[in-house]
């Protein structure tokens, strides 16, 4: 998520009074195997910072568990509500982070590009040694978790991102950012009806296409877990909570389209995906931090969550979960 910094005091006020535009990733380095942009793969070297407010954030909380990479990667939670210097690390001790030392992740962008004035979003991944930040790509960071990183893998990891199946991946995760990752955001953010509805319909358009390629299918793509199925997911896990209400994606809740409903609780009930999941730091950062769209910043004590662990039946479609591989502990 990329919310105002101290540049944009009054930025999450804006939101719903101005078009809505996704910023890109300012800072784009890659920290692969040979480390040819100057960062290379290294144990215990890199801090993951994230919210688990946030859906792009949640994509490497729940990858990283995945392919096991805990005691590798260590991992810097902020505080859901931010002011307006943005992400900060008022939930831990004296209000700074324990690794890095400081109070705001604006802090390492400064340190990585000092009079930085953009935007600071998560998920981040700072290299802890001089402190800088090194990315906040978050497109590209889950994609090198798969593939760059695998020598610091655990035993039995799935491969979220197989070569043969990486051409369909792509595409399904096209359509999936552009109407629902990211739809869900053009709509609750529209500043006109005529933008908002063209989000609303581009959202449930795209559910349905989802919906009807899994009647069949237990995963998005091939027999097995792919990044493909984090990535509808963590918008999936917050639908009903903010998107449907807060967001105005209201023709159906998820629990009102059974493929969708069963497929979302089918991940959510796999280790390595519900157990990443906070729904209260999800609520208390979308209907208090949006205040250009609830002013009132009133955060709603439902929707019941009790369905999150009924059953789903989608092992009934076969499926691997973890392909050859095992799950996390």
């Amino acid at each position: 998520m990329s919310p105002p910094t101290g540049s944009e005091p009054d930025g999450n006020a804006a939101y719903g009074h101005k078009p809505f535009k996704r910023s890109r990733s300012h800072f784009a380095d890659r920290i692969t195997a040979d480390g040819r942009d100057g960062w290379p793969v290294e144990a215990g070297r890199y801090r993951l910072v994230v919210s688990r407010a946030c859906p792009w954030a949640s994509r490497s909380l729940v990858s990283r568990r995945l392919l096991g990479l805990e005691d590798a990667l260590s991992l810097a939670v902020a505080d859901p509500i931010q002011d307006d210097r943005s992400w900060r690390f008022t939930l831990d001790e004296g209000g700074r982070d324990p690794v890095l030392g400081i109070a705001y992740l604006s802090e390492a962008y400064e340190a990585r590009e000092p009079g930085y004035l953009g935007g600071v979003s998560v998920p981040a991944i700072v290299d802890v040694p001089s402190g800088k930040l090194v990315t906040n790509d978050f497109q590209q960071i889950t994609l090198d978790f798969a593939t760059e990183w695998t020598a610091l893998h655990r035993p039995g990891a799935p491969d979220l991102y197989p070569e043969r199946l990486r051409d369909e991946i792509d595409e399904v995760m096209d359509g999936i950012y552009r109407d629902v990752n990211n739809g869900v955001y053009r709509a609750g953010f529209a500043s006109g009806q005529e933008e908002y509805e063209a989000a609303y319909h581009d959202v449930f358009r795209r559910l349905d296409l989802v919906s009807e390629r899994l009647k069949d299918q237990r995963y998005l793509v091939g027999d097995t877990l792919t990044e493909a199925d984090i990535r509808l997911f963590t918008t999936l896990v917050r639908f009903d909570a903010v998107y449907h209400g807060h967001f105005k994606c209201n023709r159906s809740k998820l629990t009102e389209i059974p493929v969708l409903g069963a497929y979302a609780r089918d991940l959510f009930q796999t280790p390595g995906f519900g157990d990443t999941v906070d729904f209260d730091h999800i609520k208390q950062h979308y209907y208090r931090v949006h205040t250009g769209i609830n002013p009132t910043g009133i955060v709603p004590l439902g929707p019941d969550l009790s369905g999150w662990r009924t059953p789903h039946h989608r092992e009934q479609l076969g499926g691997r979960p973890f392909g050859d591989g095992t799950p996390p502990e």
